[in-house]
């Protein structure tokens, strides 16, 4: 029998991961249906078997709409990479310009630009088939098609600085330009938290300050009582594109800001209110942005250093077939290689971001001194969002961010109990 090729070995663990992906999925929905209709311990009263049966049906058309747009994706990806689609469109590239910098940006642009048509008729049928049908879609079509446009600008915009950047630093410093990319990515990141409060931002919604009466009083003197210090409280007009509900903390150091979705000021009442940004501020004070952060940077700095020593070897085109690829076309096949080893770290990422769910639960629960209000605001948030209360255990250890709402409002009515 003959031995199979180092890119077939490739095609089949890909298509391993992406149906591992899918089992999961399979497995998480039957669960649903299965559960369903179980109203879970510390919910009664509050959810009942209508709004689960929504919850089921909004759920279950999520996800096949996701399952359609996944399976073109993957199908799209595998044919461009092992059918020689990638050489092709690297060729015809390179007939456009010679410069390494233009053609590589080139080479980007238009792949985002693809990318972003393709995933057009999902969205649109997420957001004025789905949304409408459950009653959270308030956009129209001109706000939809300028959102659109504004988010193509801003990516495009991006884009360019970052490639661009990048290739001249690889051309100016070709024996350590993986440490200056790093850096010129690192700083980026930072330029852009801290400008996106007010540049980005804005380009989408109305900010405005919390009118609440007695509000944002309250919010300053939890701050304080925390040791976080936010220069304002905003609301924010979410209701004018959904009816879907949050609050968030936005921006660092000096420019932070505590920003509320109005569809929240009129779903939930003070002390739960309170209560959700007591949870964000729990992550400020243990540290958790600052955590992921520099994880992250730590984990970009080693990727960079690997794809530097993999691109020196010089062997990736034949991984999938091919005798030469450009500088571009090469990153193409390191990130579809770092999907493959990011897979089976999934789990440990995602226990770690839970890990650090409960313990902002805890914060929340001591600073507010109320963990009863921060269980009834998830189960408002859950109620409103329509959100699975019965996911799969497997499939929630593994791809979960946040812990199961229903184990969390448990835990949080135990704490109560405790008191």
């Amino acid at each position: 029998m003959q031995a199979m090729t180092v890119t077939e070995i490739l095609f089949i663990l890909y298509l391993f991961v992406i149906t591992s992906g899918y089992w999961l999925r399979s497995i998480n929905l039957s669960h649903l249906k299965l559960h369903g209709a179980e109203v879970p311990s510390g919910f009664e009263g509050t959810i009942d078997k209508e709004i689960l049966a929504r919850t089921t049906a909004y759920t279950l058309e999520q996800s096949r709409v996701g399952l359609v747009e996944s399976v073109v994706d993957n199908i799209l990806l595998l044919v461009f990479l092992f059918s020689g689609l990638l050489g092709l469109y690297d060729r015809w590239i390179s007939s456009l310009s010679g410069s390494f910098v233009v053609g590589g940006l080139l080479f980007f642009l238009l792949l985002a630009m693809a990318q972003t048509l393709l995933d057009i008729p999902f969205s649109l049928y997420r957001t004025f088939r789905i949304e409408n049908r459950y009653g959270f879609n308030t956009m129209t079509m001109e706000l939809w098609l300028i959102d659109l446009l504004k988010s193509m600008a801003i990516t495009m915009l991006l884009l360019s600085l970052l490639v661009a950047g990048a290739l001249a630093i690889i051309r100016w410093s070709p024996g350590f330009w993986w440490l200056w990319v790093w850096g010129f990515f690192a700083a980026v990141t930072v330029f852009l938290i801290y400008i996106s409060p007010y540049v980005i931002e804005p380009l989408f919604f109305k900010f405005s300050l919390v009118e609440e009466k007695g509000l944002e009083e309250e919010i300053r003197a939890m701050m304080e009582k925390a040791g976080v210090q936010v220069g304002r409280v905003m609301q924010v007009d979410a209701s004018r594109r959904s009816r879907h509900s949050n609050a968030y903390f936005t921006g660092i150091g000096r420019v932070k800001r505590i920003v509320l979705f109005d569809t929240i000021l009129t779903q939930m009442n003070h002390r739960e209110i309170l209560a959700i940004l007591a949870h964000e501020v729990g992550h400020w004070k243990k540290g958790h942005i600052l955590k992921q952060l520099i994880l992250t940077e730590a984990g970009g700095l080693l990727a960079i250093y690997l794809a530097y020593r993999l691109l020196q070897w010089g062997g990736l085109p034949e991984l999938i077939g091919l005798t030469h690829s450009s500088f571009p076309s090469q990153l193409v096949i390191l990130m579809f290689l770092g999907s493959l080893v990011a897979f089976p770290f999934t789990p440990f990422s995602s226990w770690l971001s839970r890990r650090r769910e409960w313990q902002a639960d805890q914060f929340a629960s001591k600073l507010s001194s109320a963990p009863d209000a921060l269980a009834t605001a998830l189960i408002k948030l859950s109620r409103e969002n329509l959100a699975n209360l019965h996911p799969h255990p497997f499939y929630a250890k593994f791809y979960y961010s946040h812990p199961p709402v229903a184990e969390r409002v448990q835990r949080l009515r135990e704490d109560v109990k405790k008191e």
